[in-house]
């Protein structure tokens, strides 16, 4: 899942060598947190959220096959 969204948030920035993903594992499932350069915030969010929204969902329906429970959050 990590590789996964690495890939996806690599393809939108600017500065692909500042996308950072740290992946935490729990009981509830596993958190993914993005971040990217302040400057490339905007791309990954998108207009309304729609990349991000469109992001978490591509992340969820791969976790599905896996039978996991995955979130990803957008950090600053």
């Amino acid at each position: 899942m990590k590789e996964l969204v690495e890939i996806i948030a690599k393809a939108l920035v600017d500065y692909p060598d500042e996308v950072v993903v740290t992946e935490t594992e729990s009981e509830k499932g596993i958190l993914l947190e993005l971040r990217v350069a302040s400057a490339d915030m905007g791309k990954v969010i998108g207009k309304q959220g729609r990349i991000a929204k469109a992001i978490r969902s591509v992340v969820k329906a791969a976790a599905t096959k896996d039978d996991k429970k995955v979130t990803v959050e957008i950090v600053q």
